[in-house]
């Protein structure tokens, strides 16, 4: 078995291979994952070992101390957070190694296209069609609020494929090339002034059968795959002691003295232990996952995250007073990535209020905590046994 020994010395092998400072950042990226050394826990040949989860740790801080670089995580989050995990359960072993190297080493972003205008809160209704024609599938649909689709190379896909059955029993995942003729990427224009977001149409497009992920008609299942890994994703990412936004707001607190009322003062405590709460939760969060695949308890992690921000950027933009309601840029620009500590206070406000909506709203992540993780009554459904075809629309 891969112990940290033996990760630090595969990792001083892959040093003095390829020195950093000498080796193009790609082909560095490339060589790591080669040597099984991107993300150990998974099997070798794909990137890893087959080693603890938490021995990841290891390797990355042996890389960090010799300034070796990362894939930008940050920007190719859903790849790494919600693709990776489902092409490793449910993907062919062609599928494994056609597609987990370059989204590892950003060399092709990853989109998701779940959303739809009439199936978001209730995504299992949605409409999107694919029908089998040989040995493709042909889809015809729109979707919605879909982060990076202007960048993304691949998209993971849920389409209605038996409109006879109920809802939950009639889709099927697919991976789907987003430069395939018939993909469509219009841009979403933000509160933020932004358009990271796409609305994306989908026209006689057709994906191979090849690209199929699961079996036909169980795409709900490995959906779930994939928005229990999102939640995780979005609400657990490991930060350090006052990292993220609760940072900015008690630096500025120690940095602008002439600001700070009793008030302020106690809230600003109240939120900073909240913060600093839900990132030992997160910690052991990410234990538990050492041993498996996330369950619901996401839920809980991003609706925390959700709460946070918008609280934490409401106090920050209260205490600067007049200075908070400055913003500095309306440009409809199409960014990479959202980066909420680099920006002004203004920014952190506005976007931070889309946390409560992407990666499944609020109100519906509480009835999975409520339902899956309290064991409280589900709520009364009427639909759960009713066609797709048959319900009202």
């Amino acid at each position: 078995m891969t112990d940290a020994a033996e990760l630090r010395r595969r990792t001083r092998e892959l040093l003095a291979a390829h020195p950093p400072a000498g080796t193009d950042r790609t082909d560095f990226l490339r060589a790591r994952f080669d040597a099984g050394l991107a993300w150990v826990h998974y099997p070798q040949g794909l990137g890893g070992l087959g080693a603890p989860r938490a021995l990841q740790a290891v390797v990355d801080a042996e890389l960090a101390a010799e300034g070796a670089p990362d894939n930008d995580p940050r920007r190719i989050g859903i790849g790494l957070g919600m693709a990776a995990p489902t092409i490793l359960q449910y993907g062919t072993e062609e599928q494994q190694r056609r597609l987990l190297r370059p989204l590892w080493t950003g060399e092709e972003v990853w989109c998701q296209l779940f959303s739809e205008p009439g199936a978001g809160s209730d995504l299992a209704a949605l409409g999107t069609r694919a029908v089998r024609d040989g040995e493709d599938w042909v889809v015809n649909g729109q979707k919605v609020w879909t982060s990076s689709a202007h960048l993304a190379r691949w998209a993971i896909l849920i389409a209605r494929t038996d409109p006879d059955v109920p809802k939950h029993r009639g889709i099927t995942y697919f991976v789907c090339d987003m430069t395939d003729p018939g993909v469509e990427v219009r841009p979403l224009r933000q509160i933020t002034g932004e358009a990271e977001f796409n609305e994306v149409f989908l026209t006689d497009v057709r994906i191979p059968d090849s690209r199929r992920l699961g079996e036909v008609g169980d795409g709900w299942r490995v959906a779930q795959t994939t928005l229990n890994n999102e939640r995780v994703a979005i609400g657990g990412t490991p930060v350090p002691r006052e990292g993220g936004m609760i940072g900015k707001l008690a630096a500025t607190w120690r940095e602008r003295p002439e600001l700070r009322t009793h008030d302020l003062h106690q809230r600003l405590l109240g939120l900073w232990v909240e913060a600093e709460v839900a990132r030992l939760t997160g910690v052991r969060l990410r234990q538990q996952l050492a041993a498996g695949q996330p369950g619901p308890e996401g839920a809980g992690m991003k609706l925390n995250f959700a709460r946070l921000n918008q609280e934490i950027s409401g106090l920050e933009v209260e205490l600067l007073g007049e200075e908070g309601l400055l913003y500095d840029d309306w440009t409809m620009r199409r960014p990479e990535l959202v980066d909420f500590t680099g920006r002004d206070a203004g920014y952190r406000y506005l976007r931070s209020k889309g946390n409560s909506i992407e990666g499944g709203t609020s109100e519906v992540l509480l009835n999975i905590v409520a339902e899956r993780v309290l064991g409280l009554p589900a709520e009364p459904r009427t639909d759960k046994d009713v066609a797709w075809k048959d319900l009202a629309r």
